[in-house]
């Protein structure tokens, strides 16, 4: 007999979490220490969903956030941040915005399922988040992963921040 739905996504989550690199991840927290740095998040499909979602986070702890492919992200430049997410990591989009950034002198850091694909050789730090054998739907293990990480890298910058977190929160809903 199968377990029930939630504890299988709790059990892929915990597996998937307790496989992290945390030397990978105190590098990925480094680079959000300065919080004047410009950042920009990267990824497609559902991957981009929960780049968008790291970004509204980090907007809200006042950090200058773009999302790449928005009509008001403004160019990439020399020692800007961008964060790409790709299970694959052979996203041809995310992989022309890596080498485009990296081109224009910007550090790339990404969170991917293969450490040895196409889109790792573009980033510093690289995050692998492990998702295989997952018993859910295509990549919901990863993007699930994805959303823990950068959010608890959102929750070591918070502490006492919460009223300010508020007053950028929008009021246009």
């Amino acid at each position: 007999m199968r377990p029930p739905p939630l504890q299988t996504v709790r059990e892929e989550l915990d597996a998937a979490m307790a496989r992290i690199d945390e030397t990978g991840l105190a590098a990925l927290q480094g680079l959000f220490q300065d919080s004047a740095r410009r950042i920009f998040f990267c990824g497609q499909g559902r991957s981009g969903l929960v780049a968008e979602m790291a970004a509204m986070r980090f907007m809200h702890l006042g950090y200058r956030v773009h999302f790449v492919g928005e009509a008001t992200a403004p160019s990439i430049a020399s020692g800007d941040l961008m964060i790409v997410l790709s299970a694959s990591g052979e996203t041809a989009t995310t992989i022309a915005f890596a080498r485009i950034a990296r081109s224009e002198g910007a550090q790339v850091a990404g969170l991917m399922g293969r450490a040895e694909s196409t889109l790792a050789q573009y980033c510093d730090p690289r995050i692998l988040v492990p998702v295989a054998g997952s018993r859910q739907f295509g990549g919901t293990l990863f993007e699930q992963s994805c959303l823990l990480i950068l959010d608890s890298i959102a929750l070591a910058f918070s502490d006492g921040q919460h009223d300010a977190m508020q007053a950028r929160h929008t009021n246009l809903q």
